[in-house]
């Protein structure tokens, strides 16, 4: 089956898997479709690692790398831009609680204490509570911004935002790589907005795939899309 979507990437089959398991990627990429790895999670370090692996694997063949960059927190927000200023932000009694309950059940640290490991200190609000870095804040441009450029450093064929329209530095930054971008649409309004943003694929994604962009089944928001887009839709 040839589309539009399988011309622009050289697929052989339409089929996006979007997964946080490289494994998964290389597979999907390899059978013929596009692999997609979900790199929010990912240090920069563990994404030049995993990404590596990819390429390794997969030789030609593309696949794909999707960024998380929130529409109200772009580069010039002033909120918190690190971790440890988001943890300053927990109340103390929070941190207490959850102190608490990691020492009753005798929860062991999510890894060994490094430099980089926020202190216990329920005191003043700054515990642990389940964050074991410090650096820039997850689900932010500036986390992003680093992972898109270890991204476009390697042949990564399509960069998507998973969570609203991408910013129009990361849409010029993607297209002048000469990359593909594109964003996941859980209704038709994400998708109009998309395509106001410049993206050259929209990814119509159901409430079954995760429900994290809205509640309307695939079956139903694809046909959609395609008649309010004239973006080639995923």
């Amino acid at each position: 089956m040839q589309n539009e979507i399988t011309k622009m990437f050289d697929l052989e089959f339409p089929i996006f898997a979007f997964s946080h398991c490289r494994d998964v990627v290389a597979a999907v990429s390899r059978a013929g479709g596009m692999g997609v790895l979900g790199a929010v999670g990912h240090t920069p370090e563990a994404l030049e690692i995993d990404l590596a692996w990819i390429e390794d694997t997969l030789g030609d063949k593309p696949y794909g790398v999707d960024l998380v960059i929130p529409a109200q927190n772009s580069a010039e927000d002033s909120g918190p831009t690190t971790t440890s200023d988001l943890i300053k932000l927990i109340p103390a009694a929070h941190a207490q609680f959850v102190n608490d309950i990691l020492a009753r059940y005798e929860v062991p640290p999510l890894r060994p204490p490094t430099e980089n490991t926020p202190k216990q200190n329920p005191s003043d609000g700054t515990a642990q509570v389940g964050v074991d870095r410090l650096d820039a804040v997850p689900f932010s441009a500036n986390a992003a911004a680093t992972q898109l450029e270890v991204a476009l450093a390697k042949r990564t064929a399509f960069v998507a935002n998973a969570l609203g329209p991408p910013p129009a530095e990361m849409v010029a930054a993607v297209k002048s790589a000469g990359r593909k971008v594109g964003a996941l649409a859980g209704r038709t309004s994400h998708a109009q907005a998309h395509e106001r943003a410049g993206v050259d694929v929209i990814v119509a994604q159901g409430s079954e795939a995760g429900g994290h962009t809205g509640e309307i089944g695939s079956m139903v928001l694809i046909p959609e899309i395609v008649d309010a887009t004239s973006v080639p839709v995923e």
